[in-house]
């Protein structure tokens, strides 16, 4: 093992004790570190006997993943933990991107190991008979990290080629009209009595298996813990199981013990005539030439034997509108996805590349930082980076320019855009192959440039137009000092000029109040949900020349000792202590039945 330590990506499967494998369980005993989604933890919470866990929600996989990784460099064996497989939709790639980010090398840097799991494709479909016995793939419907336009792609390309089909996070709480969309895309080229199956929890205490048809699919219960298989036009449904043909039966005679073709002879050309081989030289009547790279005649004709009338009304209908055969509607569809969902000549209407946003971690200073080392960098398909940076006049000022915002307007153009928010600062999102270049002209412009994500955001209000200043000296040096360094998780450090406290520092994850020549200092707010509360008041009086010190102290610490992801109020109470200042759990809400039942 490196010296560095070990990071083990494991992925334990369906959930269930009995379907993991024995090297995941292995895996799990050796390791010092387990990290993961929160209810992953509670799934395999059986098998640890003592290890550290870091555990987090939904949407933080990236902070998980760059957590695995530092402590692997600290020298611990580290689990990084997927359900299903790690390597389909789960954290494999990720830890690979993280550790590719930092210039990892297999010879010298950590070891890795990824222990494969069976993934949620292979579960349903064992619960449901056998629907993926021939081509097949995986889809998944969440667009937040894909673009929607390539995801309607891909759902086009593999309905026209008959592929059977198993869509992953098919529908959430917000994400409601993406199946939606889906069935309508399939029903365009399959039979509305298509089988389709449900399964959701599949081998956990919740475990629901439904059979159903591609028409009626959504009269019932989809979330985001269902899988759902489409067959192909070959599906059946026998005794309440999905099964498709390999297409043993175009060879064998299945009720037959004495089949026609002896064993020397099945695999003759001759014995095949749907085959590649049989059909060289024998183009369709109608067909263009087949390239090298494209899709066979005989796709399309194997794809119609077993329901021919289904079938035939979609070639019928493709074929009166674009002249071509769904073999080469999907083989269209393929080159679309190999160009980044256009064909070549096409023009796109926005960049859709995926490529990481461009953020800083290093403090103001480091924004062009970022923007040097990403030089011309690219996004997909060679589409110039989405580059994403804050921009405001000033700690305390709040007014633009016409010069700045003209600007900005420049900037942005038509491909970007720029957003206002309650931090008072502009979020410039604009595809950018020079970031060096953009920062250095924003500062020009006597901007101030921060980045976005998990950093520490210093704010202050507007000290009465600028009328009570005593106060902005601080807010510019914590400006300076801290605003911009890579935090745990995004921390809001807020001053407030005087007693009025009218912008509201104190519900901020650090507040400083500015009265009477001393500054008040506020710890722990928290702005949102039901349990919201203000910042606990720690100090008061604090003399302007120990105000920062204090502060920068209280952010080391959060820094050092924070886990991913935790903001600075949880942080601040499971520690305990931060900077001699001791937590006080915050007054428990009165609860209030409302008549209105609101």
């Amino acid at each position: 093992m490196s010296p560095l330590g070990k990071l083990l990506v494991i992925g334990f499967g369906p959930g269930d004790m009995e379907h993991i494998t024995k090297r995941a369980l292995d895996a799990l005993a050796e390791s010092e570190v387990i990290i993961g989604y929160n209810t992953y933890v509670d799934l395999i919470r059986p098998l640890l006997n003592g290890q550290e866990i870091v555990r987090t929600g939904m949407t933080e996989e990236v902070s998980r993943a760059q957590e695995a990784v530092r402590q692997a460099e600290m020298g611990k064996k580290v689990a990084v933990i997927s359900s299903g497989d790690a390597g389909v939709y789960g954290m494999a790639g990720l830890v690979y991107e993280v550790l590719m980010q930092k210039g990892w090398r297999r010879e010298d840097g950590v070891e890795v190991e990824v222990v494969p799991g069976i993934s949620a494709i292979q579960s349903c479909a064992s619960l449901l008979g056998a629907p993926v016995m021939h081509d097949a793939c995986t889809i998944s419907l969440s667009d937040h990290l894909t673009p929607w336009e390539t995801i309607v792609k891909r759902v086009e390309a593999a309905a026209s080629a008959d592929f059977v089909i198993a869509l992953y996070n098919p529908r959430s709480g917000r994400r409601t009209r993406q199946i939606v969309e889906t069935q309508s895309i399939l029903l365009r080229y399959r039979d509305p009595q298509t089988p389709v199956g449900l399964v959701k929890s599949a081998y956990r205490e919740r475990q629901q298996v439904i059979v159903t048809t591609l028409e009626d699919m959504l009269n019932h219960d989809i979330g985001m813990l269902t899988t759902v298989i489409i067959g192909n036009s070959s599906t059946t449904v026998y005794d309440g199981l999905i099964v498709t043909p390999r297409g043993y039966q175009r060879k064998y005679t299945l009720d037959a013990t004495e089949q026609a073709l002896k064993p020397h002879q099945r695999l003759r050309t001759e014995a095949e005539p749907w085959s590649l081989g049989a059909q060289e030289g024998t183009p369709r009547a109608g067909a263009a030439p087949t390239t090298p790279a494209g899709p066979s005649a005989s796709g399309a004709a194997v794809a119609t034997q077993a329901r021919p009338q289904a079938m035939a009304a979609v070639q019928a209908t493709t074929a009166v509108q674009t002249g071509t055969a769904p073999a080469s509607l999907a083989a269209e569809a393929l080159s679309r996805l190999a160009v980044g969902g256009k064909l070549p000549g096409e023009a796109n209407a926005r960049w859709s590349g995926q490529a990481p946003t461009a953020k800083s971690t290093a403090g103001t200073s480091a924004v062009a930082g970022a923007g040097a080392a990403a030089g011309m960098a690219t996004g997909g398909f060679g589409k110039p980076a989405l580059f994403e940076v804050g921009v405001s006049p000033g700690v305390g000022n709040k007014k633009f320019t016409a010069r700045q915002m003209a600007l900005l307007a420049e900037v942005a153009g038509d491909d970007g855009e720029l957003e206002y928010t309650p931090d008072h600062q502009i979020v410039l999102r604009v595809p950018c192959a020079d970031p060096e270049e953009l920062v250095g002209r924003l500062r020009d412009e006597r901007f101030i440039v921060m980045p976005i994500g998990d950093v520490f955001k210093v704010k202050a209000c507007d000290f009465c137009n600028m009328e009570k200043d005593d106060a902005v000296p601080v807010a510019e040096h914590l400006q300076v000092v801290l605003g911009g360094l890579q935090a745990p998780k995004e921390t809001s450090i807020a001053l407030n000029g005087c007693g009025m406290a009218c912008y509201g520092a104190v519900l901020e994850d650090i507040g400083i109040v500015y009265r009477k020549g001393g500054y008040d200092l506020f710890l722990g707010g928290k702005k949102f949900g039901r349990n919201a509360h203000a910042a606990q008041p720690v100090a008061e009086g604090i003399p302007g020349d120990q105000i920062t010190d204090i502060v920068e102290h209280v952010i080391a610490e959060y820094k050092e000792k924070g886990h991913p992801n935790e903001r600075f109020h949880k942080f601040f109470k499971r520690v305990g202590v931060v900077a001699g200042f001791r937590h006080e759990d915050a007054p428990v809400t009165v609860e209030v039945n409302a008549v209105c039942g609101d």
